[in-house]
């Protein structure tokens, strides 16, 4: 009979441990952000509006 209650209680404490569902967890993909820069550091834009200005200017 001890042995009998002593595998009851063993069943009982290992099912325990098996509480819940066998899905696997969702873990969120790490973001990682990066600064992008170049070597013209913003400077195209303004240089072509001068070059737009002058072609502007000289046309007229």
């Amino acid at each position: 009979m001890k042995k009998f209650a002593l595998a009851a209680a063993f069943s009982l404490a290992a099912t325990s441990a098996f509480a819940g569902n066998y899905a696997e967890p969702v873990i969120e993909p790490e973001v990682i952000v990066e600064d992008t820069s170049s070597s013209a550091g913003g400077i195209i834009v303004p240089i072509l509006l001068l070059v737009l200005v002058a072609a502007a200017a000289v046309s007229r």
